[in-house]
């Protein structure tokens, strides 16, 4: 080759790469200035005409809980399909199976000899009613038997009263007060006498040979007019409230302060008396739905991103965290990307699942009833843990996932971003909230998991699980990064890779961790 062809030769090719170069510049500052606005929009959409607090006090304060089989879950999965409707949005409720109806009804507690006083307590989900009428019996205890045969030989005693069967606290302050106020020796002797008592207290009862739900339908058989629990939560005032194993009698949980109040007159020989009267309604087999709303892509409508919340909770309190908070992230999250962003590239869906509390049922029905949608997910974001302002962010064990999880939170103003500590590639959760049952089935699918606000021992399926433990700033936070997230997720120009990492070795059982199993839904709950 001529030395002046060389030349004209390296003159394109500079040329070339140069006009390449200041291609990909101007189109990245395209984007980049698309993506910038897109984002500013979103912002300034959830601060200045934020919708959560409305949308907090109809679904927590109005409707209330929302335990599968109730008619307040029902009533839920149509309010939310009426706003999304009102917003532009498409939406239905999906059954994905049936459960046991039941609807709570009054329940009131009372001591009312050796002295009278109400005491703060409530029904179990699914306790049999009193059938209309006030049960007034004395109180007793499980003693402390040789073994499962003397505890039969004992069962006839319970016969007509209420069975106290959980053990009394010795002190109904949490562990940060008595750090705070308690000399070292002090706190020491109370955490060692609790740790004492708990260790004999499940002894006695391994001793009765019975797990609870046995333990329920020997005191039932025995003709028991009911059972009292107290499931302390560790906080001031805070009891978990779960479901009954009872079929025919009443199952309460009364707070640590009164349920102590009532060991103790046992334990000491008053032969203390309550009435109960509990009134509640058995549904028979009710369908169970989850709630699904969808704004259609423009260009790859069989791409999804999903934004995911469990709908249902437990019912001792409104469900406040666990999950309307998740709830309302979501459903404001595509409020506004509706009003901003109204033709994404993928298609932008929300799951408000069913059955979360009950083993992910509704999810996991969703999985296996959709593998067209499961095959083609973008990605997942689920919010479940309370109503802190998002701070974690993990893979999952994905192996590219820092790729695009770090392109997509770019996007974020530094007020949302600079909180969130990522992990990658991360480990799959085999459980927990509903993102597991798409990471199981292979999806990309991760949990926007948030700060605690002291979740676990206050709020977590609890009696205090109610609308003024809602922070609404953090809140807001997490509607700002969802949204941004499904933008970005939406306008991604590759595909996500579902390609895993090599996941560690577990040092307990020296075996490489694996992938977790997809599992079956529970179609048709609460029955035997």
């Amino acid at each position: 080759m001529k030395k002046s062809s060389i030349f004209t030769f390296t003159l394109i090719k500079k040329t070339t790469s140069f006009l390449f170069i200041a291609s990909m510049f101007c189109n990245g500052l395209y984007a980049q200035g698309k993506d910038s606005v897109i984002v500013q929009q979103i912002m300034k959409e959830a601060n200045d005409n934020s919708q959560l607090t409305k949308l907090g006090h109809e679904l927590m304060d109005v409707i209330g809980p929302r335990l599968v089989g109730t008619p307040q879950m029902k009533r839920a999965n149509d309010w939310a399909v009426e706003h999304y409707k009102s917003w532009g949005i498409d939406a239905r409720n999906e059954q994905w199976g049936q459960w046991r109806g039941w609807e709570r009804g009054v329940s009131h507690i009372d001591l009312v000899y050796p002295r009278v006083r109400s005491l703060e307590g409530t029904q179990l989900a699914w306790s049999p009613n009193t059938g209309g009428k006030t049960i007034t019996a004395e109180t007793i205890i499980i003693p402390d038997l040789r073994d499962s045969v003397a505890f039969k030989e004992w069962l006839p005693n319970v016969k007509g009263k209420f069975v106290l069967v959980s053990m009394a606290q010795p002190t109904g302050r949490p562990d940060e007060n008595l750090q705070e106020f308690g000399l070292k020796e002090t706190v020491d002797k109370i955490k060692k006498d609790r740790a004492e008592q708990t260790a004999a207290w499940a002894a006695r009862l391994r001793k009765v040979g019975s797990g609870r739900g046995a333990l329920a339908k020997a005191l039932e058989a025995a003709g028991a007019a009911g059972i009292v629990q107290s499931l302390w939560s560790q906080g001031w005032g805070v009891n978990k409230v779960f479901s009954a194993t009872t079929k025919k009698i009443p199952t309460v949980d009364i707070s640590l302060e009164d349920y102590g109040l009532l060991y103790r007159l046992t334990e000491g020989g008053e032969k203390p008396k309550i009435s109960v009267r509990a009134d509640s309604k058995e549904l028979g087999l009710v369908p169970t739905f989850n709630t699904i709303a969808e704004i259609k892509g423009s260009e790859k409508p069989n791409e999804y991103v999903l934004l995911s919340a469990h709908f249902d909770s437990w019912d001792g309190a409104s469900g406040a965290t666990d999950n309307g908070t998740g709830t309302l992230t979501m459903m404001e999250a595509l409020r506004i990307l509706k009003k901003i962003y109204p033709n994404p590239k993928r298609t932008i869906l929300v799951g408000h699942w069913g059955s979360e509390e009950q083993g992910l049922n509704g999810s996991r029905a969703f999985v296996e009833d959709h593998p067209e949608i499961v095959q083609h997910i973008q990605a997942v974001f689920n919010q479940d843990n309370g109503t802190g302002r998002v701070v974690n962010l993990s893979g999952q064990g994905f192996l590219n996932s820092y790729e695009f999880i770090q392109r997509w939170l770019a996007a974020a103003p530094d007020s949302v971003r600079t909180r969130i500590q990522t992990t990658f590639p991360g480990v799959p959760g085999g459980g927990g909230s509903d993102f597991a049952s798409f990471l199981a089935a292979g999806a990309p699918a991760f949990s926007l998991s948030s700060l605690s606000w002291s979740y676990g021992n206050y709020t977590w399926h609890t009696n205090r699980d109610t609308y003024d433990k809602i922070i609404w700033d953090d809140v807001k936070n997490n509607v700002i990064l969802t949204a941004i997230l499904a933008y970005m997720a939406s306008e991604d120009p590759q595909t996500t890779s579902r390609e895993r990492a090599q996941l560690p070795v577990n040092s307990r059982t020296g075996e490489r961790t694996k992938w977790p199993v997809q599992s079956k839904a529970t179609r048709k709950g609460g029955v035997d």
